[in-house]
């Protein structure tokens, strides 16, 4: 049946979570393990590529030793829900609610997928480095360009979206 499914899956989850948080390396950052899967959830949606699994992780991980919000788009397609038609607008980044990482300080309240194993590795040993942000580079590849500054970022952003309309999006 469907529920025992379920059920089977919930405990696999809680197997792979335990097993992470305990190799996990130890920061202040994720207090216990729900915070760990909570940020694995985010590190699931930001990225399906191995090799940036970690490095998204490192700067989430990064952002929180510095209290800076993680100000992530999944997280606020997540909580706009039903509304959101494909395009993240102001009003989406703008919008009060306990999900939207652009507004509000630290995790959300609760995970925003379901995290494989990998995402929950990751995040429970983020990549060392000095990257703060990080933007999609347009290619099919899913890949992303990391960056250590705003201004770093914003160059990173302005050729993303120039890349968008010289494809006509």
């Amino acid at each position: 049946m469907a529920s025992d499914l379920l059920v089977l899956l919930h405990e696999k989850q809680q197997v792979e979570l335990a097993a992470a948080w305990a190799d996990r390396r130890d920061r202040p950052t994720l207090p216990d393990p729900y915070a760990l899967l909570i940020l694995a959830s985010i590190v699931e949606k930001e990225t399906g590529r191995e090799d940036e699994r970690s490095r998204v992780a490192g700067v989430f991980d990064r952002r929180l030793q510095r209290k800076m919000r993680l100000q992530t788009d999944p997280t606020v397609i997540y909580g706009v829900g039903q509304r959101y038609d494909g395009d993240i607008r102001r009003r989406d980044l703008n919008d009060q609610n306990p999900y939207n990482t652009y507004r509000i300080d630290g995790l959300p309240p609760g995970p925003i997928a379901l995290p494989g194993q990998a995402a929950l590795r990751a995040s429970a040993e983020p990549a060392d480095g000095s990257a703060l942000y990080f933007v999609a580079t347009g290619e099919p590849d899913g890949s992303h360009v990391f960056s250590e500054t705003v201004e770093e970022h914003e160059a990173a952003v302005r050729a993303y979206l120039k890349k968008l309309r010289q494809r006509g999006n």
